[in-house]
């Protein structure tokens, strides 16, 4: 479980509370952020922010603005912003109950777990769960958090409770729009009965832990391989070691790197990298000194 809920409140149903937190179910996958990096030195490509004519400009010299026809800006100031956010009412009042078809799948956005947020309100919380699991509904209410208002959807998930954000419906595009050019005829019987038979033939329980990202794997690989290369690939910015500017966003390209691939498998690609600094010839670039005298009499035979 995660050491912080992000959401503390209670969910209201009718005159029963049920005190809960929220966690987040979901977590970023193993993916590989890349650098845009200048080859000849080595060093990160930075973005200055400016303005056409004027060149960079200072941070504080920027405010937020809407653009409510082309060139021309609503200006607002982050106590402005800051005024219409709202408060996290820390109720979530459930203001009805659907049946589990009746949400289409392009509203679902994020889920979280609910838990009850102690032994008093447990058994109240089972009493909701197992209420919603006996009906096949779920509970749609909006919940204030983190200054914006959400519609959620709070559904039986196992033990617990389960509550996803939804998209409203001005963010999700009409599918008839994009179907409208499909026939309406009946497909052919036997092709049918065919598709049907496979379908039955690879029918079985889902698991996730079956599937993983082919093309982040091979990139883990190849980063891998090139490290330990140690070619002219592998390059180290020499401002490395200097500390960031202030406010940067600094990020380590091991450190991430071994974080993907979890402890095991980063305390063994350090391994490896360590055997193979041993086994490292001396660089073709780097030839080996000769005595001063020696190197006088060798160009005097030349």
């Amino acid at each position: 479980m995660a050491a912080r809920a992000i959401w503390r409140g209670q969910i209201r149903l009718a005159l029963v509370s049920i005190p809960v937190e929220l966690y987040p179910a979901t977590k970023s996958g193993a993916q590989i952020q890349f650098h845009q990096v200048h080859e000849p030195t080595g060093k990160r490509i930075k973005y200055e922010k400016v303005v056409p004519g004027v060149g960079p400009v200072d941070r504080d010299e920027i405010v937020k603005g809407y653009e409510v026809s082309k060139g021309h800006y609503v200006l607002l100031d982050p106590e402005e912003i800051e005024s219409v956010k709202l408060e996290s009412r820390k109720t979530l009042e459930l203001v009805e109950f659907v049946d589990t078809h009746d949400i289409d799948a392009m509203y679902y956005d994020k889920p979280y777990f609910v838990v009850p947020a102690d032994d008093l309100a447990e058994e109240a919380y089972v009493v909701l769960r197992d209420a919603l699991k006996a009906a096949k509904k779920i509970g749609v209410g909006q919940l204030a958090m983190r200054g914006q208002e959400y519609v959620v959807a709070l559904k039986p998930c196992g033990k617990g409770l389960l509550l996803e954000t939804l998209r409203y419906a001005d963010e999700v595009h009409k599918a008839q729009s994009y179907f409208r050019e499909i026939g309406t005829e009946e497909p052919d019987a036997d092709l049918l009965d065919m598709a049907s038979m496979l379908i039955e033939r690879k029918t079985g329980k889902f698991d996730p832990g079956e599937f993983h990202n082919r093309y982040v794997d091979a990139l883990h690989d190849l980063i891998r391989e090139k490290q330990k290369a140690k070619g002219e690939k592998v390059i180290q910015d020499p401002d490395a070691d200097e500390p960031p500017p202030r406010g940067s966003n600094v990020v380590d390209l091991m450190a991430a790197l071994k974080r993907s691939l979890g402890d095991e498998k980063g305390g063994k690609a350090a391994n490896e990298n360590r055997g193979a600094a041993k086994k490292k010839p001396a660089p073709r670039h780097a030839p080996k000194k000769v005595p001063a005298k020696k190197a006088a009499a060798g160009g005097r035979k030349r």
